[in-house]
């Protein structure tokens, strides 16, 4: 599957959200590396080339959307908006 566009998934425990995952573009083939945090709740995916493939929140109830827009532009992509970043903020 190749995947163009970036997507937002939330995971919910007891209706609770438990983590959550914003997935970047990727080729086909692509796969996770290791794993990097960055910022306190985020934690990047990059390939083996260093590309990044995805940031895993690991706490979405505290994480901000101007956190992971720092993280997004440390790695020259494009920031989340308001709206992008509504479902995780209305699942907290």
């Amino acid at each position: 599957m190749n995947m163009t566009r970036p997507y937002l998934e939330v995971t919910y425990r007891k209706g609770r959200p438990l983590a959550a995952y914003y997935s970047l573009p990727r080729r086909p083939g692509q796969r996770v590396h290791h794993s990097r945090p960055v910022e306190a709740g985020l934690v990047v995916d990059p390939d083996r080339d260093n590309a990044p493939l995805g940031i895993e929140i690991t706490a979405p109830s505290v994480v901000t959307l101007a956190a992971i827009n720092r993280v997004l532009r440390s790695l020259g992509l494009p920031a989340l908006t308001r709206a992008e970043f509504g479902p995780l903020r209305a699942a907290s």
